[in-house]
């Protein structure tokens, strides 16, 4: 009716009234009124994680459910942001202990983190809760966390840790305009300057760390017991920032995904269709999905001696599985005699020194008593007998395949049931993985994938 009686005094009214409603918004002081989608929120979400029960949980359903451990997100920042890209869909949580006793404090130090923590994650534009804890080590922090973390059917059924190595981290901080820029406080009352203030610089040199070598493998050990997969992330600060896109088919030529289904670490089982195998194919998958990945393709290696006449089988076996799950990839055959060689040498010379074990890659399994010794004893042994030579080739092995490699997903056998061999366990990945780029060693413990209707 305005508009049939005057036009133009409508038209100048509404206008006039959206100007003061932008004015308002803008220039108005925030409330403490609350929020009243937060009730709503609440509501349905409480309704809807009672409704998501554990006990119908179902292979063909699985989502990645992760938990990353933080040690400082100064340095951390890449690998915040691949894991927000591989968890596709599922729930991403970031971790962080504090070191510390309750009892020698007034006041739980860890509440006043939170909105650091959030705002963390407002700057990095990333989809992840924040869960923290307080403990005296950081062993117990992760176990606490890895116990309770999560509601009802959403709790984390993977644990992402960055590398334990000598690299000395950058500072993310300083290259992102996000947290180098100064802006207004957030409507929550997080500046700028007390959110870099807040996390303490980067690591330099040897200096002390909250983490020991052996305390660093007994949390995998603790991940593994408690039926989490465990992913080791290294070289993620190495990660390219304009990540290969579909809208980009120039830029992305030549990137790849390379997945290593076989326990480098173990030759002696050269199985490529077990379930930590199945868990890495479905992880490089996951990742083939994300949009800024799209462009990049999936590479399969498969390691084989040239005496092997089954490859081919081998091959075509693997196609077929790839073809019932719906995974897009080129598989490559890769000839391993001279890296077997040396895995076969060590163990001979192992044999005349009383030790047991297999005299070749493709040879028996030792024999040892049934029973929960008898793997024992074996993780044991298979630890002692890997060498650095054969490590060092099978490093070079990975290198000389052709082509830009984005990231490498590669088997993380599982850790010595002997403590006093962590050590040697760590000191192998790391020659294993030296000067590769981005990897991800994962350990699998869950079927994540089905052929059945």
């Amino acid at each position: 009716m305005m508009f049939l009686i005057s036009p133009a005094g409508a038209s100048g009214s509404l206008g006039l009234m959206l100007l003061l409603l932008g004015f308002i918004h803008l220039r108005s002081a925030a409330s403490s009124w609350g929020y009243i989608s937060q009730a709503l929120i609440f509501h349905q979400v409480r309704k809807y994680l009672l409704l998501l029960d554990i006990r119908k949980d179902h292979v063909k359903f699985w989502r990645p459910q992760i938990l990353l451990m933080v040690a400082n997100p100064r340095g951390g920042s890449q690998l915040i942001k691949f894991i927000n890209h591989l968890k596709k869909g599922g729930l991403f949580v970031l971790g962080h202990v504090e070191i510390g006793d309750l009892d020698t404090m007034p006041s739980d130090p860890i509440q006043a983190h939170y909105n650091f923590w959030l705002s963390l994650v407002d700057k990095l534009n990333v989809k992840a809760f924040v869960d923290l804890t307080l403990s005296p080590s950081v062993r117990q922090g992760t176990q606490h966390l890895l116990r309770i973390t999560g509601l009802g059917g959403m709790k984390p059924n993977t644990l992402v840790l960055g590398f334990y190595d000598n690299c000395v981290p950058e500072d993310y901080f300083l290259q992102d305009p996000a947290f180098s820029q100064a802006r207004e406080n957030d409507e929550f009352g997080v500046d700028l300057t007390a959110l870099q203030a807040h996390f303490p610089p980067v690591r330099e040199g040897e200096s002390q760390r909250a983490l020991s070598p052996m305390e660093y493998v007994a949390i995998i050990s603790d991940a593994v017991k408690m039926h989490k997969n465990v992913c080791l992330a290294r070289y993620f600060h190495l990660l390219e920032k304009d990540l290969p896109t579909s809208s980009s088919k120039r830029r992305s030529e030549g990137y790849y995904i390379d997945v290593w289904p076989l326990n480098l670490l173990r030759p002696d089982t050269p199985t490529y269709v077990d379930i930590c195998s199945l868990f890495l194919l479905q992880m490089a998958c996951i990742l083939t999905m994300v949009t800024s990945w799209k462009a990049a393709r999936l590479r399969i290696f498969l390691c084989v001696e040239s005496g092997d006449v089954g490859w081919v089988s081998k091959e075509e076996k693997l196609k077929e599985l790839l073809t019932k799950l719906r995974i897009k990839a080129t598989i490559k055959m890769v000839t391993w005699d001279q890296v077997v060689a040396l895995h076969g040498h060590q163990q001979a010379d192992g044999e005349s020194q009383g030790i047991e074990g297999p005299t070749s890659g493709a040879a028996r399994l030792p024999q040892f008593l049934p029973g929960k010794g008898a793997g024992e004893a074996f993780l044991n042994a298979a630890t002692f007998r890997v060498t650095d030579e054969y490590l060092i080739s099978v490093n070079s092995l990975l290198l000389r395949q052709g082509g830009q490699t984005a990231v490498r997903f590669l088997y993380l056998p599982r850790p010595p049931a002997d403590t006093s061999q962590y050590q040697r366990y760590l000191e192998q990945l790391e020659i294993l993985t030296t000067g590769l780029g981005p990897t991800l060693l994962i350990h699998g413990l869950t079927p994540v994938t089905c052929t059945e209707l």
